[in-house]
């Protein structure tokens, strides 16, 4: 056979791989169920390539580039940059060229630095996605391996669990209660269960397959690769299906919303006072010009560079906090959460089970002096379990209460040979309602058993019989009340509480009664040390701490007076599985008011059903969770945060992922996206403050007739230069001191708000318009200048005016830069030092306005002017008026004044 004809044999499917039989399968894929060989596995790489398919769809870097220029923004700078070019053909050398290119330069380096950003955000994003490569267990050389998915090659048997994601097409070849969920490739949500045999003509509906990318709800089994990479269900959808281009994150369209403002503000303006000039003056193209700089001067050019390093460098802070965010959107939703629904295992507590007491039918005994208990409770713990020893710590892998069953049992008996020994005809896993694994297995006898693990009330119910030393007894009410209280005892102490039992068997089916009770293991998750202070913090955040476990009601208590959900004043409201069932609508929103809420022994449904019912009353939701059972209520919520260690299925349905499964770097991560939104909002006001400035001078000149105060490439050298680096400074600004301690924002607060513009606008930039025009008379005044005198671009005085008051208003920037390093507390507050950045800010405007006052070949291009410190010192005197009144406002909003509150509070 040539290469092609084996390539061809070996990684393309026919289509019938579900209706052959399976020997044949086998055959024709020269696999058997013992696995292939590490050298026929790089054989088959090297003929069929990796388990993986190229993205279709995906634009080139060229074309996402230039995409970077499509926003009304950027089209906007060109409008104005395209009439610079003109009206310098039109009217050579009065300074129009260098507008035009400063406008063309604008426009390129906000492309430019947008397109850097975002694509270092992907790398980080992909890097990311490296440290948690999804993996798979296969059959290698004899032995069960974890490699990476990508790794598999067709012929090789994959072992499926729960939670998994299915790494390539297979065909069952072993199933115990398989359900799979087919919806990335069927589209039913419903899960599917899964059979050995034929059961449909149409291979996605048969059900002795599996696909790629598809779930594992519950049970497991063991399957045969016949398609990989492209050659998959999922692979030829992708194949077929173009990318489609991504919806815009509500952060992106408050920012579209806010340049459309401004623009229109600035369109308005432009248009308006161009018509007023041109009627004013008949001189059109002059009155052209003052047009463009109305425009230039209201628009923002440095917003777009800030917001997109601001949104980069608030990811970076928080990866470094060990919270992975997969959409940039999910930091503005965490900022306004209003209650967190937390799983207790693993992030309230350290996830580090340990079998802390057992009680047998014989009485409690002494696990610190390593008591040997019965070796049928043993046996019961040991083969009623899917977890398995590693040697890495914390010692197993799988469930942590299964996996703490298992290091205990090590301590007295052969795992593996008891494993082997009675190996499992049939399983029926845990289920969240039924709250129980059973488990039938053959014995070395040639008999059968069934072995039960649960929880204890479920358990005990199902016994008639306790074994006693030996000895198998009546089990009847009064003792299962005695046994009942001893589980209670336990579980007050914080112990994770399980059952066990067995009876004899004749058939692989389910039981439900005849069990022999064998006794009770409790294990201890200690809670995490700083899971308290973390809880404490949201409390004082507004924020609502719910706990939802599968524990036992008083574990469940135990647990949460540790952590701090509950206090000397008040307990947590209790609410049960079972006692939701039976609340109505009305009932439930009436208790889930109470200020700490705790909910136990509750299933899938009933954790979708609390998110539901939070989202109903207005809450805005945060929704934990690892496992599969975690995925629906998580994909519902407003913020679904998964576990690093969680599933496959937990860690795709959340929008940010816990690299180190802690609840408090979920407040972290609040508490910096709360901090990203101030902090927009911050530089926005910032960077708003000099539009009036730079507005008035046109203004001027149009309707009093005054030689105009300030030009447009001055204007750019405000906006392009003394601002850029102060308004990245208050990107980097660390939260204020009472940001946790503010209520949550509402998720329908805007970054651009009438407060906002009534600040810049009516308050700090007129203050520093002032200063300029200040500066400006007292140049032209002392110079000579009478009322009314028109003064040519190249007289002095006129370029020592402008230079003036472009100094006054780099002067109340500065000012300004310090002010609005907080929107309620005193700037007197954060140290000085605090932000090194603010000064860097502050060094370079001081630079800037050096070289444009004193440099012969920027006096050139800004047609400015050396002029005396002594007029540059007439504008101090307004910036400590604008530092004033600003520390005024935010004082009367700390004192909650309504007036200012309703008026000026941004």
């Amino acid at each position: 056979m040539s290469v092609s004809e084996e390539r061809d044999f070996r990684c393309k499917t026919l289509g019938d791989e579900h209706s052959i039989s399976l020997d044949e399968m086998l055959k024709r894929l020269n696999a058997t169920t013992e696995g292939l060989s590490s050298e026929e596995v790089k054989r088959r790489i090297g003929i069929c390539g990796r388990n993986v398919f190229e993205e279709t769809g995906k634009q080139s870097l060229l074309v996402r580039y230039f995409k970077q220029y499509r926003n009304f923004f950027s089209l906007l700078l060109l409008f104005g940059s395209i009439l610079s070019f003109i009206a310098e053909w039109l009217d050579p050398g009065q300074g129009n060229i260098f507008i035009a290119i400063a406008l063309l330069g604008v426009v390129i380096l906000n492309g430019t630095f947008t397109f850097i950003q975002e694509y270092q955000a992907e790398r980080i994003m992909a890097s990311f996605k490296n440290l948690m490569p999804p993996k798979t267990k296969v059959l290698r050389d004899g032995e069960i391996t974890e490699i990476l998915a990508t790794d598999i090659v067709v012929g090789d048997i994959i072992f499926l669990e729960e939670g998994d994601k299915i790494p390539a097409d297979g065909r069952l070849i072993e199933e115990n209660s398989l359900k799979v969920d087919n919806s990335p490739i069927t589209g039913e949500a419903e899960p599917q269960l899964r059979s050995l045999d034929c059961t449909h003509p149409n291979i996605l509906e048969c059900r002795n397959m599996v696909f790629s990318g598809t779930l594992v709800q519950t049970g497991n089994g063991k399957a045969v690769v016949f398609g990989t990479g492209s050659d998959t269900q999922i692979g030829k959808l992708a194949a077929l299906t173009e990318q489609t281009s991504s919806v815009d994150t509500p952060i992106r369209r408050e920012l579209n919303d806010f340049i459309k403002i401004i623009s229109a503000i600035a369109i308005f303006l432009g248009i308006s006072f161009f018509i007023v000039g041109f009627l004013i003056q008949d001189t059109f193209l002059a009155n052209l010009i003052f047009a463009i700089g109305i425009i230039v001067a209201n628009v923002p050019e440095g917003l777009l560079p800030t917001v997109t390093l601001a949104l980069s460098l608030a990811s970076k802070r928080m990866a470094k906090r060990n919270a992975l965010i997969k959409q940039l959107e999910s930091v503005e939703t965490l900022g306004s959460t209003t209650v967190i629904c937390t799983d207790k295992t693993g992030t309230l507590t350290q996830n580090k089970m340990a079998i802390h007491s057992v009680y047998t039918g014989s009485g409690m005994l002494d696990v610190g002096n390593k008591a040997e208990p019965p070796e049928m409770l043993l046996k019961v713990a040991t083969i009623c379990n899917n977890s398995r020893l590693t040697e890495e710590k914390p010692g197993y892998k799988g469930d942590p209460t299964e996996g703490s069953l298992l290091v205990y049992a090590s301590e007295f008996t052969d795992i593996d040979k008891m494993q082997n020994d009675y190996p499992r005809a049939s399983e029926y896993p845990f289920d969240s309602k039924k709250q129980r694994m059973q488990v039938v297995c053959n014995t070395p006898e040639g008999t059968m058993e069934a072995y039960l693990k649960g929880a204890p009330e479920v358990i005990l119910e199902m016994c008639s019989h306790i074994l006693v030393n030996g000895k198998e007894e009546a089990l009847d009410d009064s003792e299962k009340k005695d046994l009942e209280d001893e589980h209670l005892e336990m579980a007050k102490r914080g112990e994770r509480v399980l059952s066990f039992a067995y009876r004899k068997a004749d058939s692989v089916k389910e039981y439900e009664d005849g069990f022999v009770f064998l006794g009770f293991a409790g294990a201890v998750d200690p809670p995490r040390p700083e899971a308290s202070e973390a809880i404490n913090k949201c409390h004082l955040a507004g924020i609502k701490v719910v706990m939802i476990t599968g524990d036992h009601p008083v574990t469940a208590r135990s647990i949460a007076a540790t952590v701090g959900l509950t206090s000397d004043h008040a307990d947590p409201v209790l609410i049960t599985g079972s006692e939701l069932e039976e609340l109505s609508t009305e009932e439930l929103s009436q208790r889930l008011k109470a200020p700490s809420i705790v909910f136990a022994r509750t299933s899938p449904v009933q954790k979708l059903k609390i998110v539901r019912a939070f989202q109903e009353a207005g809450e805005i939701v945060t929704m934990t969770g690892d496992g599969v059972n975690d995925a629906p209520a998580m994909k519902n919520a407003d913020m679904g945060v998964a576990m690093g260690s969680g599933t496959d299925v937990a860690r795709e349905a959340a929008d940010m992922v816990l690299l180190d499964d802690n609840f408090a770097t979920i407040v972290n991560a609040i508490e910096e996206g709360r901090t990203v939104f101030d902090n927009i909002k911050k530089f926005i006001a910032y960077i708003l403050t000099s539009n009036i400035p730079e507005i008035l001078p046109f203004i001027a000149f149009v309707l009093l007739a005054l030689p105009l105060p300030m030009n447009v490439q001055l204007i750019l050298a405000i906006d392009l230069g003394t601002d850029i680096i102060p308004a990245l400074s208050l990107a980097v600004e660390k939260g204020e001191g009472d940001i946790m301690k503010r209520p949550p924002r509402s998720k329908d607060e805007k970054l651009l708000t009438p407060q906002v513009l009534l600040t810049s606008y009516g308050i700090k930039g007129p203050i520093e318009a002032a200063a300029g025009f200040a500066c400006y008379f007292a140049v032209l005044f002392n110079g000579g200048w009478t009322w009314g005198q028109q003064l040519p671009y190249s007289d002095l005085i006129y370029m020592q005016a402008i230079t003036a008051f472009f100094a006054a208003v780099i002067v109340c920037q500065i000012a300004n830069v310090f002010t609005s390093r907080t929107r309620r507390q005193s700037v007197l507050t954060k140290g000085f030092l605090s932000n090194r950045m603010v000064l860097l800010g502050i060094a370079s405007e001081l630079l800037i306005l050096a070289f444009i006052i004193y440099n012969p070949f920027a006096n050139l291009i800004f047609n400015t002017a050396t002029i005396s410190l002594h007029y540059v010192l007439i504008a101090v005197p307004f910036a400590l008026l604008l530092l004033g009144v600003d520390e005024l406002r935010k004082y009367s909003i700390r004192k909650d004044s309504q007036f200012v509150s309703r008026f000026f509070k941004w």
